[in-house]
């Protein structure tokens, strides 16, 4: 089965390109078509990772590459493949099940959209692009879909195009990843110069045979490491997320939670191998994904947007499996992307049967939706102690796994592993804020008309719900083929089984509870006012609700520095290059022939005048000379 997985992200694709030619004669039969396809797409991936398993036994390590050529250039020889190991089974299983998650969901949230066949058809794609994404046994093809993620992630944002911001999120996200993608083609560049190939296997033996010098090791690290942190939001290419949310919030739910976002995550696993032979790129990676983890924490505590909340809480996240992945951990960076995923897309499913239902988005307008919405509320509730990392929730045991390897890391591991307890208590706090501001307290008059999704909406929200839950135990092994998580996904010889540091597990649930109770106090009871403590720290709160005035300097930068400089270089362009030395030579011409037109004139009277006086010049000349 594992040679047909190809047909994975191709069944979408044809999805895609089925619903966009017919989409005149399928008007809600594109949607059918679309989740019916991802249905299968679903159902093979359970074939793949059998056919997979079975060529598996643990402990060790199997990876399936099928590819078939391409093209050729030169000595060159481009291919088409497929890379089959468990950083991709993990990503296939995640991707396929929350794409067919949301498009169900999508039935009853974007019923009443009249695009609603273009939405599907744009989603279908979307998943067909990560899904060729993380199959690619090559970087061109890994690149070529990439950059297909990044197109479909402009249509789905710009969705509401005629809603300027939408349009303008749009455009600063598809603006913002490309400049990260610049960074990215530049390595792949890099590494077919030193290797001659793009393809993985070769590109990582010529690494392991100590064929790169070390320069290129980590130029190549850190240029792929831009494309990462571009697609993954971390600083500075962070601030397209937060406006991304002006997409439909299935949309959010999928960038958030399989796609987009977790390209980033997911191509730094994938060339882990470079992060690893370079202290330089390690240390990099560790520290923006500290920064960018400190401070989209400390933004979301001041979001009032319950999407924004919720998008500040992704930035955090995915900082954190940069973390894992920078202190040498795969296996911990991987079971947190798997576990945030079904978190965040319960969340962001619950957010917009918020909206749906009672058409409120931001949590100070809401309060007790408990009552008219007790299955929502139950699954944020069950989403949100996840993703703040209360045991026995999935999330406690991802988030420990992240925290021991930050520990465990050998460059200032001390520095880091504080930054991972602190962002661990931050968690807690904000997500006990979005969740108590939401559904607990009194019912507010505006929101007693608010009710309960119908089944389609509710349905998928409850899986998701279910496996963020109860995802924590893939880390154990339960079957004798399967000695859990850490046998699964890893790098190298990094393999190790789920082991609980007692002491860290407790302190980090300890700063969650203390998160949770501090948000309970001020959101429930009452008993600590919020205004106070804003009064005391004002400038703080003015900065951080300012998101760090990051977006005003990027705009002084481009009108002042860009536009002044683009207007320096056009003005050479048409002055100098164009007016001096494209059209200089042709009005030279010009003008000389106009000068000469009036000598040759063609009149013999005229010519034996120009005679005389030609000579009777020369003869005075002559005689002066004399």
């Amino acid at each position: 089965m594992m040679e047909w997985a190809w047909l994975i992200p191709s069944l979408p694709a044809i999805a895609f390109a089925l619903m966009v030619v017919l989409r005149r004669w399928l008007p809600n039969w594109g949607a059918i078509l679309a989740t019916g396809s991802m249905a299968v797409s679903f159902a093979l991936f359970f074939f793949v990772f059998a056919d997979w398993f079975g060529e598996k036994s643990f402990p060790g390590d199997y990876t399936f590459i099928y590819s078939i050529d391409w093209l050729r250039a030169g000595d060159a020889v481009l291919t088409w493949g497929m890379w089959i190991d468990p950083i991709t089974l993990t990503m296939l299983g995640l991707v396929t099940a929350a794409a067919l998650g949301i498009q169900v969901y999508s039935w009853g949230y974007m019923a009443h959209e009249p695009r609603f066949t273009w939405f599907f058809a744009v989603h279908s794609l979307f998943a067909a692009s990560m899904l060729a994404l993380v199959m690619a046994d090559n970087l061109l093809l890994l690149y070529i879909a990439w950059e297909l993620v990044g197109i479909c992630s402009y249509l789905l944002i710009g969705f509401f195009y005629d809603r300027r911001s939408a349009a303008e999120a749009a455009k600063k996200a598809f603006i913002t990843t490309r400049v990260g993608d610049v960074g990215l083609l530049i390595g792949i560049l890099l590494l077919f110069v030193e290797t001659g190939t793009f393809e993985l296997s070769a590109i990582f033996a010529a690494l392991a045979n100590g064929e790169l010098s070390e320069g290129v090791v980590t130029g190549a690290a850190l240029l792929m490491l831009m494309g990462a942190i571009g697609k993954s939001a971390q600083f500075p290419f962070h601030v397209w997320l937060p406006d991304a949310m002006e997409g439909p919030t299935p949309v959010s739910a999928l960038v958030h939670s399989a796609t987009m976002v977790v390209a980033g995550v997911f191509l730094v696993a994938r060339v882990f191998p470079f992060f690893e032979a370079s202290d330089t790129a390690s240390l990099v990676l560790l520290c923006l994904g500290a920064v960018t983890a400190l401070g989209a924490a400390a933004m979301a505590l001041v979001m009032t947007d319950i999407k924004r909340v919720l998008a500040y809480s992704t930035l955090t996240d995915l900082a954190f499996m940069m973390l894992a992945l920078g202190a040498g951990s795969v296996t911990a960076g991987m079971f947190h992307l798997l576990l945030h995923g079904f978190a965040k897309a319960t969340l962001f499913l619950g957010a917009g049967s918020i909206s749906h239902g009672s058409e409120q988005t931001d949590i100070r307008q809401m309060g007790g939706l408990r009552r008219r919405m007790p299955l929502t509320a139950l699954a944020f509730g069950i989403g949100a102690l996840s993703l703040g990392g209360l045991p026995p929730f999935g999330g406690f045991f991802s988030k420990d796994e992240v925290t021991l390897a930050v520990f465990h890391g050998q460059q200032f591991g001390w520095v880091f592993f504080i930054v991972a307890l602190t962002v661990g208590f931050m968690k807690a706090l904000y997500m006990g804020r979005v969740f108590f501001s939401a559904f607990l307290g009194k019912l507010k008059p505006e929101n007693e008309h608010a009710h309960e999704s119908g089944p389609s909406m509710l349905a998928p929200m409850l899986v998701f719900t279910t496996l963020g839950a109860v995802g924590g135990l893939l880390a154990f092994g339960w079957t004798d083929g399967y000695g859990g998580f850490g046998y699964f996904v890893f790098a190298g010889d990094h393999q190790e089984g789920f082991h609980l540091n007692w002491g860290i597990a407790g302190a980090s649930t300890v700063l969650a509870v203390a998160g949770f109770g501090i948000a309970w106090l001020a959101y429930v009871t009452g008993s600590l006012r919020t205004e106070g403590i804003i009064a005391r720290v004002r400038p703080v709160h003015t900065l951080v609700a300012n998101k760090f005035y990051v977006d005003e300097v990027y705009q002084w930068t481009i009108d002042t520095v860009v536009l002044t400089l683009g207007n320096a270089i056009a003005w050479v362009d048409r002055a100098l290059v164009n007016d001096v030395g494209v059209n200089g030579p042709g009005s030279a011409t010009s003008w000389s022939g106009s000068k000469l037109r009036v000598v040759q004139s063609g009149k013999l009277y005229s010519y034996a005048l120009g005679m005389v006086l030609g000579f009777l010049a020369l003869a005075v000349a002559w005689w002066v000379a004399q």
